[in-house]
């Protein structure tokens, strides 16, 4: 029997060793919102997005192309509306998101139900699924997001710069007398939030005051005679109606000068997906709400 010199034998057991390193790599895990363990073999390149804001948070990442579906009511930025729609984050089509043969989905809590989740899981697709619940949780999002689809280093500094831009607005408002705010999410029938809100946090961090904040409903029903009785200093009309019915809405209440807001003409208009979508553009609702409640701070640009 030939013997095979020393030397090629130490460059054989060489080479199967970086062989095994190249093939064999681990799988990363990741813990979603819920707890569930989440296992990836490599970074995500097909994602679908199963809300209006996960696809929002995905484009700010810089991982457009990467993404492979998206909800209904996916329209910023305007290019989302191009990629395939897999339904409304509530009634998702489960057969049609397979159809797109993704590596990864992700998903909320608050709106995807359990069932169309298992049954991706089912499919072998992981599903990874957030739950933020204010400005800061919604910044945590954006960097375990980050995290999970292989890009932690550029998640971490866009989440700081929005985490720095929500420390300057707490750090003009903190002590500033708090406006009492009404903020109207609903034009017919009116509607307004609770603390239990993406809309009280934002409020609260703006400087202000909820009007509505001890209601036991998350999204109470309001009548013009209440507010009228508790005189806000501020009216935020939130609505996703557009032209001239949101316009409308705030010509409506100028009519009723008993109120303190309507008295000093600080009943305004602000863009409902500023305020209604846990996504970057949260900060920018923050900003424009502050400048708002609070119009005696010089802002700057």
């Amino acid at each position: 029997v030939k013997k095979i010199p020393l030397r090629h034998s130490i460059l054989m057991l060489a080479g199967v060793i970086v062989l095994s390193w190249i093939t064999v790599s681990p799988a990363a895990t990741f813990k979603d919102a819920l707890g569930r363990t989440v296992t990836l073999k490599t970074p995500p390149k097909r994602i679908v997005s199963m809300a209006p804001s996960l696809t929002e948070i995905l484009y700010y990442l810089g991982l457009e192309d990467r993404i492979a579906g998206v909800t209904q009511f996916s329209y910023y930025p305007p290019e989302a509306a191009q990629k395939p729609n897999v339904g409304s984050y509530i009634n998702l089509n489960a057969e049609r998101i397979v159809s797109l043969n993704p590596d990864l989905a992700i998903g909320t809590k608050d709106g995807n139900k359990p069932t169309t989740v298992r049954l991706l899981e089912q499919a072998g697709i992981p599903v990874y699924i957030v739950n933020p619940r204010n400005i800061e949780d919604v910044i945590s999002t954006i960097y375990a997001i980050g995290e999970l689809c292989g890009v932690g280093k550029r998640a971490k500094e866009l989440s700081t710069r929005l985490g720095t831009r929500v420390k300057r607005i707490c750090a003009r408002t903190m002590s500033l007398k708090r406006p009492l705010v009404f903020l109207q999410i609903n034009i017919k029938p009116i509607m307004t939030v609770n603390k239990n809100t993406f809309h009280h946090d934002v409020i609260r961090l703006a400087g202000g005051d909820n009007m509505a904040r001890d209601e036991p409903i998350t999204y109470p029903r309001i009548s013009i005679e209440e507010v009228m009785r508790k005189g806000p200093d501020v009216i935020i009309i939130s609505s996703m109606e557009r032209g001239g019915s949101f316009e409308r809405a705030r010509k409506d209440w100028m009519k009723w000068s008993s109120i303190p807001a309507v008295k000093e003409r600080r009943v305004h208009l602000i863009n409902s997906d500023l305020l209604d979508r846990p996504s970057p553009r949260i900060v920018k609702g923050l900003e424009t709400m502050a400048r708002l409640i609070h119009p005696e701070v010089e802002w700057g640009r």
